[in-house]
């Protein structure tokens, strides 16, 4: 095993836990470093590679939430099925919180089975990239500055209704339409535009992004086309943990960030490096 594959595995898990939780799109920072750090693999392997390491971030989620996650436990349960028997292992609020995590996975998960190999054909390039990451930089910082002495109607994940769990989907359509969107911040923009906080949105996206990325992730690996050998195992694996890592850090400042900030240094982010990118692969490429 080349110990330099695997230092590039370790720098790719470390933008990948930074930027899936970040709104600055993963797959935006991906396609830039793989510019400057590429792996000597296939072109099969690394675009499997792109969306399977997103599983190490997600694991993280459910570490992070794990009580706020698993539906069964005596334990603090504050709707129980039943006061006694199974019925009192049952947490019916988590139930539905995740009936709506599904009712907004509706959306994204049609689109992704049916079009998941055009999109990548058509719109998995710099350009698209880039233009996603601009545009959607210049709406954070519009819908914040719209947003800034709006009081929010929903301020807890149980104040969610099914009708805003859609929307929240409909929105993380346009990330698995145009890649640089990033799902984090097409979520968010969309639940702060209908009047949720900015923990709630950024909570609820956590959520959205395990069933999201599992299904995504199982998709490209059904999809892979070669035997994996044991270099592409270890280079997968040590990207995923490191990405696991990181994401556990990046998860909680960004949950403390947003308690007194908004969004909007985000917004100029994505447009400063959304044009870096044009300028690269329009004078270097």
């Amino acid at each position: 095993m080349d110990i330099i594959e695997i230092l590039k595995a370790v720098v790719l898990g470390i933008v990948e836990g930074i930027t899936e939780w970040l709104p600055v799109s993963s797959t935006g920072h991906l396609i830039l470093v793989d510019e400057f750090i590429k792996l000597q693999e296939t072109e099969s392997f690394k675009s499997m590679f792109d969306v399977v390491i997103q599983l190490g971030a997600i694991l993280a989620v459910v570490v992070i939430f794990w009580k706020k996650l698993f539906p069964f436990g005596k334990e603090n349960n504050k709707a129980p099925l039943s006061k006694e028997g199974f019925g009192a292992y049952v947490k019916c609020d988590i139930f539905e919180m995740w009936f709506k995590v599904l009712v907004a996975c509706v959306p994204a998960a049609v689109v992704g089975v049916l079009l998941d190999d055009w999109i990548d054909e058509h719109f998995y390039n710099p350009w698209v990239v880039s233009i996603a990451l601009i545009v959607f930089g210049i709406a954070f910082i519009v819908v914040e500055n719209w947003n800034k002495d709006r009081a929010p109607k929903v301020k807890t994940i149980s104040e969610l209704t099914y009708k805003a769990a859609f929307i929240i989907g409909a929105f993380q359509l346009l990330a698995a339409l145009f890649p640089g969107t990033s799902r984090s911040g097409a979520t968010i923009v969309g639940a702060l535009l209908i009047g949720i906080s900015r923990t709630v949105a950024a909570e609820f996206t956590f959520y959205l992004a395990v069933p999201v990325m599992f299904g995504a992730s199982l998709l490209k690996i059904v999809k892979f086309d070669e035997d994996f050998t044991s270099n592409q195992a270890v280079i997968l694996a040590v990207a995923m943990i490191t990405a696991f890592v990181v994401s556990i850090f990046v998860i909680k400042f960004l949950m403390d960030y947003i308690k007194k900030h908004d969004f909007k240094v985000f917004g100029w982010y994505r447009i400063i490096l959304g044009a870096l990118v044009l300028i690269y692969f329009s004078v270097f490429k």
